[in-house]
């Protein structure tokens, strides 16, 4: 039996869809409950042109917001967030709080709901998190959640300007050995051996 659904149906479809479900799923639970009705040819009709018509606002929604999706693109924010020793947090962070820090560097409004986090984030570092914007509008960004007075609690430098490369590092470190030995042996009183 075809049903149209009047409200979002777990694991069957979405509100406005039509649906081929059993007779008596469709007699017994659906109808019954209000989540649905009988389909016929006449209300096929209205459901076609109302999906056609929400596909065409889709679009449009999509050309006027491509140039924000390409902003938000491969975007790093920075959360601050207590952190322990485990690199757990103290508390979690949340879609809102991204929406907000994500609003706060692009200059527009973001959604809450438009931040896909199935669970808040927990742990400090970096978490790649999707933001449905629109249709197949769906940018990434990278969430740095660190504990500014616990730095060394998080798995990736707090900042990019703060990062080094590998050989700025080593040439730093052949760098601090050689004074230390220089100094050493500048400091060091010579003693004959007796």
């Amino acid at each position: 039996m075809k049903v149209i659904l009047t409200q979002d149906v777990p694991k069957l479809g979405n509100a406005g869809t039509v649906q081929d479900v059993a007779n008596g799923y469709a007699r017994n639970y659906l109808i019954p409950q209000g989540m649905a009705n009988i389909a016929t040819a006449g209300t096929i009709k209205q459901v076609e042109e109302r999906q056609a018509s929400e596909a065409r606002k889709i679009a449009k929604l999509e050309e006027e917001l491509r140039g924000l999706s390409e902003r938000i693109q491969g975007m790093r924010i920075q959360i601050q967030a207590r952190v322990g020793e485990q690199g757990r947090l103290y508390g979690s962070v949340t879609s809102t709080d991204v929406a907000e820090e994500l609003s706060k560097q692009v200059g527009e409004e973001i959604d809450r709901r438009k931040v896909d986090l199935e669970d808040p984030i927990r742990s400090a570092g970096d978490h790649q998190v999707t933001v449905r914007l629109v249709g197949r509008l769906q940018p990434t960004i990278t969430v740095v959640v660190w504990d500014p007075e616990n730095p060394n609690a998080t798995a990736s430098d707090s900042t990019e300007a703060e990062t080094a490369t590998d050989s700025d590092v080593t040439g730093s470190v052949e760098a601090d050995a050689t004074v230390d030995a220089v100094e050493t042996t500048e400091t060091e009183p010579e003693t004959d051996a007796e």
